[in-house]
C-alpha cells in the first residue's frame, strides 16, 4: 500500500467520522438541562440536587445541580428526535443507489456530506419545538445513509484486494474517533455548564422558561465543521475506476489506477486491474442492466440475505442503545451525574475507538465469518454479566463498577468484531453490476433496525431498567448460530473471484 491509497481511504472513511460524531453528541445533548427544559422533555421549579444527584435537605448543603422533573411524554419524544435521524438514514441508504451508479461514489459522498451540513445548521438553530430538531435530524440522516452506503464501497473499489478489509475499516474506525470526539467536546461543555448554573434553589414563577442555551446548540452546530470538512476533501479524490469502466471511461480508470499504485499507465500491474474490471463490466453489460429483483436471483441472494442479516444482527446486539443512552443507563446503576455524563462515556468511547484497531488485524487474518462467530458469543456473555452486577448494586459501589466493567467489555466485544465486519462484507460480496444495490440492501437493513432499537431504546429501558440486557443477549446468541451456519467466508478474494465463490464456480 502506498501514502496515496492510504489518504484515499482514510479520507473516504471521514464519512464514519460524521456518523459517529451524530451519535456521540446526542448521548451528551439529551441529558443537557437546557436541552431538557427547550423541547420540554422537563421542566425546573428551581430546586437543587447536591453533588451526588439527591435532592437537598437544608439550605446549609451546597447545591451542583438543577433537579428537573420528567415530564410524562419524555421517553417518546426523546424516542422521536434521537430515531429520526436513523430514518433519514433509511432513505439515505436507498438514494445511494441511483445516486451512486448515475454520478458515481465520490461525487456522490460529497453530495451527502454538504446535506449533512444543511442538517446540522438546521439542528442547532431549532426553534422550540420538537418537529424542527426532527427535521434537521432527519437531514443529516439522509446524508449518513447514503455515506455509509457509498464510503465503503468506495474504499473497497479503490483498495488492493490484500488490504481491502483492513482499509475498509477504516470506516467503522473513523466512526469510533467520531464517538469519542463528541464525548469529550461535548462533555467539557455540559461540565461548565450543567454544574452550578445560576438561580440553583430560587423558586422559578414558570417552570417551563428557557435557560441558556448555548451547550446544545454549539454541540449540534460543531457538526457543520466536519460536513464542511469531508465536503473539500473528497474533490481532491479520483473517481472510482471500477465505476469509470462501466461508463465507458477506460483512460480515465487507467489513470486513476496507475495514481493509486503510483506508477505508469503502461505498468502490468495497472493493466492487469484495468483487464479484470473490464471483463467484469462486459460479462454485466451481456447479462442486462441490473435490477432491485437481481439481488434475489439463485446466483446473488444468499449474499443478499446474509448481508441483511448481518446489519440485523449488528443492531440488535444492543450496541447503539449504549452509545444514544450510555450516559442514562450509568445513572440507572447509580453514578453520580459526573460520572455518568463526563466519565463514564469518555472511557467507554475511547474502549470503542482503541478496540477497532484489533478488528483491523484480525479481519484478514481470522477472516470475517471468524470475528463475527467470536464478537456473538463474547457480547452475549458481558450482556448477561451486565444484568446480573446491576441486580447487586444496593451491596455497595464495587458491584456498579462490575456492572460498568461488563458494560465495556461488551463495547470491546462489538468494535473489534460486528463493529467492522458487515460494512465490509457488503462492499465486496457483490458483483459490480448490482454492487451498490447490494451494499444499499445492507445499509438499509442497519438503519432500519437502528430506528427500531433508537425509537423503543428510551421506553425499554424505563420499562424494563437493566432486564433490557438479557434481550440483547438472546439476539447475540441468534446471531452465533447464524454466523456459524449461515455466512460463507470471503477473506483474501479479489471482487472478482469473490463473484466466482459466491456463486457456487469455485
Amino acid at each position: 500500500m502506498n501514502s496515496f491509497q492510504f489518504l484515499v481511504a482514510v479520507t473516504a472513511s471521514l464519512g464514519g467520522l460524521l456518523f459517529g460524531y451524530e451519535c456521540g453528541v446526542m448521548n451528551v445533548v439529551l441529558v443537557m438541562d437546557a436541552f431538557r427544559i427547550f423541547f420540554k422533555f422537563h421542566n425546573w421549579n428551581g430546586d437543587a440536587l447536591d453533588e451526588n444527584g439527591k435532592k437537598i435537605k437544608n439550605d446549609t448543603q451546597e447545591k451542583w445541580y438543577r433537579d428537573l422533573k420528567e415530564a410524562d411524554n419524555k421517553a417518546m419524544l426523546e424516542g422521536v428526535i434521537t430515531s429520526s435521524f436513523v430514518l433519514g438514514a433509511l432513505c439515505g441508504a436507498l438514494m445511494a443507489t441511483y445516486l451512486g451508479e448515475k454520478f458515481g461514489r465520490q461525487r456522490t459522498i460529497m453530495i451527502g456530506a454538504c446535506i449533512f451540513t444543511c442538517g446540522a445548521i438546521i439542528q442547532g438553530l431549532s426553534a422550540r419545538t420538537w418537529i424542527m430538531i426532527a427535521i434537521g435530524r432527519l437531514i443529516t440522516g439522509l446524508s449518513i445513509g447514503c455515506n455509509g452506503v457509498l464510503c465503503p464501497t468506495y474504499i473497497s473499489e479503490v483498495a488492493p484486494a490484500k488490504i481491502r478489509g483492513t482499509l475498509s475499516s477504516c470506516y467503522q474506525l473513523m466512526t469510533t474517533f467520531g464517538i469519542i470526539v463528541a464525548a469529550i467536546i461535548n462533555s467539557i461543555v455540559w461540565y461548565y455548564t450543567n454544574i452550578k448554573p445560576e438561580g440553583l434553589g430560587k423558586p422559578r414563577s414558570n417552570i417551563w422558561e428557557e435557560v441558556p442555551n448555548f451547550e446544545w446548540r454549539f454541540a449540534l452546530l460543531f457538526q457543520v465543521v466536519p460536513g464542511l470538512g469531508l465536503a473539500i476533501l473528497m474533490s481532491f479524490l479520483p473517481k472510482s475506476p471500477r465505476w469509470l469502466c462501466s461508463k465507458d471511461r477506460d483512460e480515465e480508470a487507467a489513470e486513476v489506477l496507475a495514481k493509486l499504485n503510483a506508477t505508469s499507465t503502461s505498468d502490468s500491474v495497472v493493466q492487469e486491474e484495468l483487464k479484470a474490471i473490464q471483463e467484469d463490466v462486459a460479462a454485466t453489460r451481456a447479462a442486462g442492466s441490473s435490477s432491485v429483483g437481481e439481488l434475489f436471483s439463485p446466483v446473488i441472494r444468499r449474499r443478499t440475505f446474509i448481508t441483511f442479516l448481518m446489519q440485523l444482527f449488528q443492531q440488535w446486539t444492543g450496541i447503539n442503545v449504549i452509545m444514544y443512552y450510555q450516559s442514562q443507563i450509568y445513572g440507572e446503576i447509580g453514578f453520580t451525574k459526573f460520572m455518568s455524563t463526563v466519565v463514564l462515556p469518555i472511557i467507554n468511547n475511547f474502549v470503542n475507538f482503541i478496540s477497532t484497531f484489533p478488528g483491523m488485524w484480525g479481519i484478514e487474518r481470522l477472516g470475517r465469518k471468524t470475528l463475527l462467530i467470536i464478537g456473538s458469543l463474547m457480547m452475549m456473555v458481558f450482556h448477561i454479566s451486565t444484568w446480573a452486577f446491576s441486580t447487586q448494586t444496593y451491596r455497595g459501589k464495587m458491584w456498579q463498577y462490575f456492572a460498568v466493567a461488563s458494560i465495556f467489555l461488551m463495547v470491546f466485544s462489538f468494535a473489534w468484531t460486528w463493529g467492522p465486519v458487515p460494512w465490509v462484507y457488503q462492499a465486496e460480496v457483490f458483483p459490480l453490476r448490482v454492487r451498490v444495490k447490494g451494499s444499499a440492501v445492507g445499509t438499509v437493513s442497519n438503519f432500519l433496525n437502528n430506528w427500531i432499537i433508537a425509537f423503543v431504546g428510551p421506553a425499554l429501558m424505563k420499562a424494563w431498567s437493566t432486564k433490557t440486557f438479557l434481550l440483547f443477549a438472546a439476539a447475540c446468541l441468534l446471531a452465533w448460530i447464524y454466523s456459524q451456519f449461515y455466512v460463507i467466508e470471503s477473506k483474501g478474494l479479489n471482487l472478482e473471484e469473490m463473484d466466482a465463490k459466491m456463486a457456487g464456480k469455485a
